[in-house]
């Protein structure tokens, strides 16, 4: 079998100068990814991975999948890393208020709602219970703190539990058994959460369960609704979700970065921010 050649790397600088660059950048932007690099430097993949493990054998920086962050970074902040849900809760309070707020607004009476589970989406949730001229709303939900939320709501709203095997991390149920009332259902709106939110590698998730059944979601609904504060923008998970393209909108924070949504918005994503 013939051997498959890589690219010549198009880069001019000497590995030294490159390096100090790529130090650089991982100091001044807290995280980079391999495939930026590539880009940036016109190098390979292999290159990149290789700048990348040279300067952390130097404790320059510290390798974590698919890039590096900063030399002494709290493990508790990597990029890779699925925080819990009581600690998702306590950071980006405002963010998450503005976003769930907007969210809740798109909501009819009589409407049929998915509501996936996560810290932005209970904000959504807190605000359609806050919605009091809000009735006959159905809301089908895998987050059992989603649940909890919405139940002083119940007889206005209808709230329906997935079922599945329950993942203690984000209180969110998931297969064997989720997939068994999504695929009975076809709702009004979606609104899921997620980790990343990136033109080319469209919607994604850290943990890989919890991205199967929004994908599940996503094609049990009539118009599906990204939910994600700006810090998830540009950002692409292990877990896929979705392309892009099979997004209405995304309803974001006012404080989100508009050289990063304007990408997003050249592909066609409706764009929703607080004034």
């Amino acid at each position: 079998m013939a051997s498959v050649e890589h690219p010549p790397d198009r880069d001019a600088l000497p590995a030294h100068q490159r390096r100090e660059q790529i130090q650089r950048l991982v100091d001044a932007r807290g995280f980079v990814r391999v495939s930026e690099l590539s880009d940036t430097f016109g190098v390979s993949g292999v290159t990149a991975r290789a700048d990348l493990d040279q300067l952390e054998s130097t404790g320059s920086l510290m390798r974590i999948h698919g890039g590096a962050v900063p030399a002494g970074i709290s493990t508790t902040s990597r990029p890779d890393r699925e925080f819990s849900f009581e600690e998702a809760l306590a950071s980006s309070v405002v963010p998450k208020q503005q976003v769930g707020g907007l969210a809740a607004s798109l909501v009819s009476s009589g409407q049929s709602v998915i509501l996936d589970v996560g810290t932005t989406t209970l904000a959504v949730a807190r605000a359609l219970v806050a919605r009091t001229d809000l009735t006959d709303v159905v809301v089908i939900t895998n987050g059992l703190s989603i649940a909890l939320a919405l139940e002083p709501a119940i007889p206005r709203f209808t709230v329906i539990v997935t079922g599945g095997s329950l993942r203690p991390l984000q209180h969110s149920l998931v297969d064997p058994l989720a997939a068994t009332v999504l695929s009975q259902v076809h709702a009004d709106l979606a609104f899921i959460g997620c980790n990343g939110v990136d033109v080319d590698g469209g919607v994604t998730n850290i943990n890989l369960p919890e991205a199967g059944v929004k994908t599940l979601m996503l094609a049990a609904a009539a118009r599906a609704i990204i939910v994600a504060d700006g810090a998830k923008l540009g950002q692409v998970h292990l877990g896929r979700i979705g392309p892009l393209a099979a997004f209405d909108t995304l309803v974001t924070d006012a404080a989100a970065d508009p050289l990063t949504l304007a990408p997003l918005r050249e592909a066609g994503l409706a764009v929703l921010q607080p004034t």
